[in-house]
């Protein structure tokens, strides 16, 4: 058997960080970006410096990646580079982060669904429990084994490059009559420039997330020092392009300054195309669409805690599965109950997006500086054929720092929910130096 055969070669890798980048952020997050930033020029710039920064990220992602190859998420890789205690706070941050992000990207789906469900607004509370239906069905649909969630999964991404793709060809079949605003005359400081555009950051960053799984597939590519780095720069400069060609279509055919208040506006842009039917047929499939992100999270994430309890850090029923199906039921149904907790106390997309940011950036940045300890570590691994980041240490500096930026942003805009995020990572620190003294195993 060939062993190489069965690695990646650069398009595999391309399609994969393009999949992994592409989630249904672009669906909503564009008015938020758009609402923070305030003017266009401020706002496709955001866009467009959100795209370099992920590039960076996954740059250094696959030279950790190819240096330590792990399995299980970040637990070992943070072990390896820092003390055990912070690895284990880390990666439950990490997982609390990806919980809120399927609880926000189920709230995306009901601002989609609610016009259609009901002719009158309908509450945040009842928007929540629509996105618990979600949740809990996908829920559902995992405990009847990977064979089904997989199948399921395929199904719905096939839907989401559609709506994507729908949303592109608009430019070429809607007349632009959309007023645009220009651009103020008035000055402003330097300061407001900088708070508008690290607003903004905050929606765009968290549209471009994903690329961080590129550290698992750091050691799995053919000569990995070409492909990698070609495979990852032709993917997020693929998403960078699909990403401002979405936005600039939103800009041409609602206008910026609707653009900043519109809920549902890829519905919007169906209704010009379409007319009130295909507002609300696209209403529905991008509902559906939505809930290929909560079933891939269902899907992967309990694997991460099965890995956890593998190592010791978690008590070892998180490894529980069933007989028939195998399915993690115990790490899943944990998982899944973190989700609707986070959604129960944080109804609204824009409360989730802050929480869920501000934990994204402690364990992006923290994971990217893993990579000066790892280097110093297996330096004899140079010229062995790993990858070496070429732009190292720059890029990964400037990637840290954009993630600091971002958290000092969400800091000073919303420091409620930077407390509790600080308060979550301090809590799991401690459980950490408990679970030792305790002896769970």
């Amino acid at each position: 058997m060939n062993i190489e055969k069965n690695k990646l070669n650069v398009f595999s890798l391309t399609m994969i960080v393009i999949s992994l980048v592409i989630g249904m952020g672009i669906f909503r997050t564009a008015s938020d970006a758009a609402l923070a930033a305030g003017t266009p020029s401020i706002f496709f710039c955001a866009w467009i410096f959100g795209g370099v920064i992920a590039l960076f990220g996954a740059l250094s992602y696959a030279e950790i990646g190819s240096r330590y190859p792990i399995i299980g998420g970040y637990y070992k890789i943070f072990s390896y580079a820092f003390h055990p205690s912070l690895a284990f706070a880390l990666n439950c941050v990490i997982l609390i982060s990806n919980a809120a992000s399927l609880a926000g990207v189920a709230l995306i789906g009901t601002e989609y669904i609610a016009p259609v469900l009901s002719d009158h607004a309908i509450s945040d509370l009842g928007k929540s429990w629509i996105a618990m239906s979600a949740i809990l069905t996908f829920y559902g649909v995992n405990l009847l084994g990977l064979r089904m969630s997989s199948n399921t999964q395929n199904v719905l991404m096939i839907i989401k490059i559609g709506m994507i793709l729908i949303l592109i060809l608009s430019l070429f079949f809607i007349n632009h009559s959309a007023e645009q605003i220009t651009e103020q005359a008035v000055s402003l400081s330097s300061t407001s420039i900088l708070g508008a555009f690290g607003a903004a950051l905050v929606s765009v960053c968290f549209t471009y997330g994903g690329y961080q799984q590129s550290i698992n597939f750091g050691g799995e590519v053919n000569d990995a020092k070409k492909v990698l780095p070609r495979g990852i720069i032709v993917g997020i400069f693929i998403v960078i392009i699909l990403y401002l060609t979405v936005n600039y279509a939103y800009y041409k055919i609602i206008g910026f300054e609707e653009l900043k208040h519109a809920k549902g506006i890829a519905s919007i842009i169906a209704e010009k195309i379409f007319g009130p039917i295909g507002k609300t047929v696209f209403s529905v499939l991008l509902f559906t669409a939505v809930l290929a992100y909560v079933n891939v999270l269902l899907l992967s994430n309990p694997r991460v805690m099965f890995a956890m309890a593998d190592d010791g850090i978690l008590p070892k029923i998180f490894q529980k599965r069933t007989q028939e199906k195998d399915v993690l039921i115990v790490s899943l149904t944990v998982f899944t109950l973190i989700t609707i907790i986070i959604l129960f106390f944080a109804n609204t997309f824009d409360k989730i997006l802050g929480f869920t940011m501000f934990l994204d950036s402690i364990g992006m940045a923290t994971s990217a500086a893993t990579l000066f300890v790892i280097r110093k570590k297996t330096a004899h691994l140079d010229g062995t054929g790993i990858y070496k980041m070429k732009l190292f240490p720059i890029a990964t500096l400037i990637f840290i720092g954009a993630y600091l930026f971002v958290s000092f942003t969400i800091i000073r805009n919303t420091p409620w929910l930077a407390g509790i995020g600080a308060l979550v990572f301090v809590a799991f620190l401690g459980l950490y130096f408990v679970i030792k003294k305790w002896n769970i195993k």
